[in-house]
């Protein structure tokens, strides 16, 4: 059933995945470089020093993902990816889950930080689905992550965040990978992924007032926040050069709780979600004296 809703996008999708990764093969020659910053203007006690060589990882990619959280229909748009971390630390594995993130504590197989990660607007004039629901902002989530490397080819990440704009709650994400080397600079990593949400955190997308229940003709719902999901991802990724990588994945989630039954999504939609990308990535190292 999956495969009959993307054929439609798949065409696009593969088009413009194609233009992303052939993009970095041709600057493979490109030699990396480290660029010195200025010192800091000050420091805080109670924060590692800053001073040191970093490593900035920035990219992006297309995803092939549902419209909105709970649709049945799939749509490609832009992923963003940034992450910076210690040189020379830890950082076998990036997930395409992961948040845009700062590992400012680094421990060896330990590092946390502060993490960012926007959560799309859902505009209800765009969809038959969501007619008489409304429009949903898109949200900002402000939060700290930690994640931890017991073995060269396992890690374990816990993300929390609050969000603020279309949704005010607060989410907890958790994830695990085996990373397995196939072939020279080729890898795979998977592992399983839950998510946890809150009552505002979950209301916004899910539930359905009198109003909307007039206007849209689903029953009234009354979402509450809890188990959110639960699901599974897989990655392979290629090093092409010490600076570019090119990375394809396929996460799945299945909805739980509140978020499954409400109407919008057991009348008009789907509790299986599923997200298939496509992207590549360029890291540099920064100096701060």
């Amino acid at each position: 059933m999956l495969h009959g809703v993307l054929r439609t996008a798949l065409a696009r999708f593969l088009i413009v995945g194609v233009a992303l990764v052939a993009w970095p093969a041709a600057a493979v020659a490109q030699s990396s470089s480290v660029i010195t910053l200025p010192p800091p203007p000050f420091t805080l006690p109670f924060l590692p020093s800053p001073t040191g060589l970093w490593t900035v990882t920035v990219g992006g990619g297309v995803e092939l993902k549902p419209d909105f959280e709970g649709a049945k229909r799939y749509t490609p748009g832009p992923v963003p990816i940034v992450s910076i971390h210690r040189a020379g630390s830890l950082d076998q594995f990036r997930s395409p889950r992961d948040g845009a993130s700062f590992a400012l504590f680094d421990l060896g197989p330990v590092r946390a930080g502060p993490v960012v990660a926007i959560t799309p607007g859902r505009t209800a004039s765009r969809y038959s689905e969501l007619n008489g629901l409304g429009d949903v902002k898109f949200a900002v989530g402000v939060g700290g992550f930690s994640e931890y490397f017991p073995l060269d080819w396992f890690r374990a990440r816990v993300e929390v965040r609050r969000s603020f704009g279309g949704n005010d709650g607060v989410t907890a994400l958790t994830s695990a990978d085996l990373i397995v080397p196939l072939w020279q600079r080729l890898i795979w990593s998977g592992g399983p992924r839950f998510t946890l949400a809150d009552t505002r955190a979950t209301a916004p997308y899910f539930s359905i007032d009198p109003a909307q229940a007039l206007a849209s003709g689903l029953p009234v719902f009354d979402a509450k926040g809890g188990a959110h999901a639960l699901g599974a991802g897989t990655q392979l990724r290629y090093q092409i050069t010490p600076q570019w990588e090119t990375h394809g994945y396929v996460e799945y989630d299945r909805l739980l709780g509140d978020a499954a039954a409400s109407p919008l999504v057991t009348q008009r939609g789907s509790p299986n979600q599923a997200k298939v990308g496509i992207g590549a990535s360029y890291s540099f190292d920064v100096r701060v004296p």
